[in-house]
C-alpha cells in the first residue's frame, strides 16, 4: 500500500475540567483514503486511581466502549455509529467538556492505519 494521509486524536482521562490536568487512554484514528477507522484504549486502572481516587471506573470503561462502538458502525452505540466513517470520526473528536474526552486533531502518513494505531497507542498511552 503507498501512503495513505490519516488524523487521529487522543482520547484522555478529564477526571476534574476545571484544572485540565488529564492521562491519556486511547487513540482514534481515521484514515479517509484507507478507508479506516479505528480506536484502541489501554485502562490503567492503577494509574487512573492515584490520579483520581474517587472517579467512577466503570463510567470510564463505558465511554471507552461507546467509541469502540462508533468506530465499527456498532448499532449498539446508536446513531452517531450509523453515520458515514467521516461523521464518525467527527463525533469522536468533537470537543466535549466530559471525564473522557478527545484532545486536539492530529494527522500524519502512513502506509499501515492500523499498525499505526498499535504504534501511537505504544508512545502516547502504555
Amino acid at each position: 500500500m503507498s501512503r495513505v494521509g490519516f488524523q487521529y486524536v487522543v482520547v484522555r482521562c478529564v477526571p476534574r475540567v476545571d484544572r485540565e490536568e488529564f492521562l491519556n487512554l486511547g487513540v482514534v484514528l481515521y484514515s479517509q483514503q484507507a478507508d479506516f477507522l479505528g480506536c484502541a484504549a489501554h485502562l490503567d486502572e492503577e494509574r487512573v486511581r492515584a490520579f483520581a481516587p474517587d472517579l467512577d471506573l466503570r463510567a470510564v470503561r463505558s465511554a471507552l466502549a461507546t467509541i469502540e462502538h462508533v468506530c465499527a458502525g456498532d448499532g449498539a452505540a446508536g446513531d452517531p455509529a450509523g453515520a458515514p466513517m467521516t461523521q464518525r470520526f467527527g463525533f469522536l473528536s468533537a470537543p466535549r467538556s466530559t471525564v473522557v474526552q478527545p484532545g486536539p486533531i492530529h494527522g500524519g502518513a502512513t502506509t499501515d492505519p492500523q499498525a499505526e494505531l498499535a504504534r501511537l497507542v505504544e508512545r502516547l498511552v502504555t
